[in-house]
């Protein structure tokens, strides 16, 4: 397999740049281009020297050798630590390529290490996670599936189904005792246990899509009820303009602020009212458009008057929506009839925000998120899980089938899971079947 190269560190400008090769021929390449006093090079060493760019200019730089199968792709791995910058990077790359690399691809190194059994596919997602996460949840969730939590489940649940095959196995070879009958209430037995736990993930990773992408929650009302104060208050700066003139938010402004892990994504609407204006007109439509991306609905009331002719089209408008009533300016004497699931605040004074940050959380994610649980946020793990779900369902229904079909329906639901992890031969079930066998057989 040829050695591949490529900038390993965000391009850009910083202290240091990372160009990372794998391949059989790392460290050959680098030593044609690295120039140090050491002869020997030891693994997971760092070694202080000199890179030529061009003739007679060199970059003193860092060198660290990881030697195969101690790395992360499996291969042997050379990096070099040069000072940051794109072209200095680039200028790197281009050496090594001239020496006898080849320009890695998106993702090749992780492949690499798949396809070299250093990581599952699991893992190699969850990495991907880890570089992406933008909330502490999606992260925890992300660490916990690289440091194999969700590999290990995985694992136990098919070193189960494959015990149970070998149990189903034995019981052919024994038609003249009562074996299959034992045999067939301990399947169902097992498969409950793992329906049970795959269910427990499935159902604390509802939340998940919110932990990845935040939840987005709208803030509309009638102009001047203090919407802009009310956002201003939750991302504790003053980021809106705040004014006495009605319709001063012609357009949605769109923010996010973290709480308890948790991503939230604020929008901002211009008032929803009649007006001549045709300017405030788009943002008013742009308005309505906002509400249907939204989780949440804030529906900002002003406490200190009556409901309005426009609070009842408002109201209409979010009628199937998720919604928390805010009664703002309580710092005035209330006129405004009590609402159902209401917070009072008062964007001036900070009355009840935290209060109101809680309120998104929980409406939205109705369980705690527990630390300690694996929560699934790569969709594509979670949809495998659910077609585990359906292949379970199927075991259920042909309890009154022969053995045969309930063996075929188990090793479908051994692959399904083999599917999150990248496992997906049977080669460990053959090996185990034949180990249950008596001698002499």
């Amino acid at each position: 397999m040829k050695t591949i190269v490529s900038i390993s560190t965000p391009l850009g400008r910083g202290a240091i740049s990372i160009v990372r090769m794998s391949g059989k021929d790392s460290l050959k390449i680098a030593l044609k281009v690295f120039h140090l006093k050491e002869r020997e090079i030891k693994p997971r060493y760092m070694y202080f020297g000199k890179l030529e760019i061009e003739k007679g200019v060199f970059e003193e730089c860092l060198m660290v050798y990881f030697k195969a199968p101690n790395s992360y792709t499996g291969e042997d791995i050379v990096e070099f630590q040069i000072h940051g910058g794109v072209l200095l990077a680039q200028k790197v790359v281009e050496l090594c390529v001239k020496k006898g690399c080849s320009l890695a691809e998106s993702g090749e190194f992780s492949k690499r290490a798949f396809l070299n059994g250093k990581i599952t596919l699991d893992k190699a997602e969850a990495i991907i996670g880890e570089i992406n996460a933008e909330s502490e949840a999606e992260l925890n969730s992300s660490l916990k599936i690289t440091n194999g939590k969700l590999a290990e489940k995985i694992d136990e649940e098919q070193k189960k189904l494959t015990e149970l095959l070998a149990e189903i196995e034995v019981s052919f070879d024994y038609p003249e005792y009562d074996y299959e009958d034992i045999v067939k209430a301990k399947v169902y037995d097992v498969i409950r246990k793992i329906k049970k736990e795959n269910d427990e993930i499935i159902e604390m990773s509802k939340s998940a899509v919110y932990l990845k992408n935040g939840i987005n929650v709208a803030i509309v009302g009638r102009a001047n009820v203090g919407k802009s104060s009310l956002l201003n208050a939750l991302l504790g700066e003053e980021r809106a303009i705040v004014t006495d003139i009605e319709g001063t938010t012609r357009d949605s402004l769109k923010e996010s602020f973290m709480h308890k892990g948790v991503k939230i994504n604020l929008i901002d609407t211009a008032g929803i009212r009649k007006t001549d204006d045709v300017v405030e007109k788009i943002g008013i439509e742009k308005s309505l458009k906002s509400l249907k991306s939204a989780d949440v609905v804030l529906f900002v009331r002003d406490g200190s008057s009556s409901e309005t002719e426009e609070d009842r089209e408002i109201k209409q408008n979010i009628k199937d929506k998720v919604v928390i009533n805010i009664i703002n300016k309580t710092d005035k004497p209330r006129v405004l009839k009590e609402k159902e699931n209401e917070v009072e605040v008062s964007a001036i004074t900070n009355k009840n925000i935290n209060l109101l940050k809680d309120m998104i959380v929980e409406t939205i994610i109705k369980n705690d998120i527990d630390a300690n649980a694996l929560i699934l946020t790569n969709e594509r793990q979670l949809a495998t899980l659910k077609k585990c779900d359906e292949w379970i369902e199927k075991i259920f229904k042909a309890k009154e089938l022969s053995m045969d079909v309930i063996a075929m329906l188990i090793k479908n639901l051994w692959k399904e899971l083999g599917k999150i992890t990248g496992n997906t031969e049977n080669e460990d079930i053959i090996s185990l079947i034949f180990s249950k066998f008596c001698l002499g057989k």
